[in-house]
């Protein structure tokens, strides 16, 4: 999830994939590894979308799954996941309402 928030948020910005791992000072594969969520991003990266994208860094680890993982997750983790996965498909209508001719 958290690989989708950074592709959406790029998307978003109307940023190409190369521009951006240039910005962030990493390889193109790499970044493209993070988007699909084959990779996890580093805190230092994070914090580099934080400042590109003037976003609190908090809100950006806001979609780390893994934050939510756990034997019992408490309502509030629950509904954290939820309103992720909420926030997630808002903006995939917004990205594709820019791809629409």
């Amino acid at each position: 999830m958290l690989g989708e928030a950074l592709r959406l948020i790029r998307v978003f910005h109307d940023m190409k994939q190369i521009e951006l791992a240039k910005k962030l000072d990493v390889s193109q594969s790499h970044l493209s590894g993070i988007e699909r969520g084959e990779k996890i991003p580093s805190q230092d990266l994070v914090a580099k979308y934080a400042d590109l994208f003037d976003l609190p860094v908090s809100s950006i680890w806001f979609f780390d799954e893994s934050l939510r993982e756990g034997p019992s997750p408490t309502r509030i983790e629950k509904a954290r996941g939820v309103i992720a996965d909420k926030v997630l498909d808002f903006l995939r209508i917004v990205e594709r309402r820019r791809e629409a001719p």
